[in-house]
């Protein structure tokens, strides 16, 4: 599995109602609500071998209300 963060912007007045419907799908690991650019903070798990792009696409990103997102990934370096 790997780790990737995934900050999301909002469309005004939707970010409970992404959060919820973020919540409900039970693909987060972790997911925050934070101040300043964007909205959500969402740490998960993609599946070791899934194309990053596809996966975030059919599993995340197509959540109504979702207006931009900002994708780190992670390595293990230590």
């Amino acid at each position: 599995m790997d780790c990737i963060f995934v900050q999301i912007r909002c469309k005004p007045g939707t970010t409970y109602e992404v959060a919820d419907a973020i919540a409900e799908r039970e693909i987060h690991s972790e997911l925050y609500s934070t101040s300043g650019e964007y909205d959500l903070l969402v740490k998960m798990y993609v599946p070791t071998g899934e194309d990053l792009g596809k996966y975030l696409n059919s599993n995340l990103l197509n959540t109504p209300g979702i207006e931009r997102s900002l994708t780190t990934t992670t390595y293990k370096a230590f």
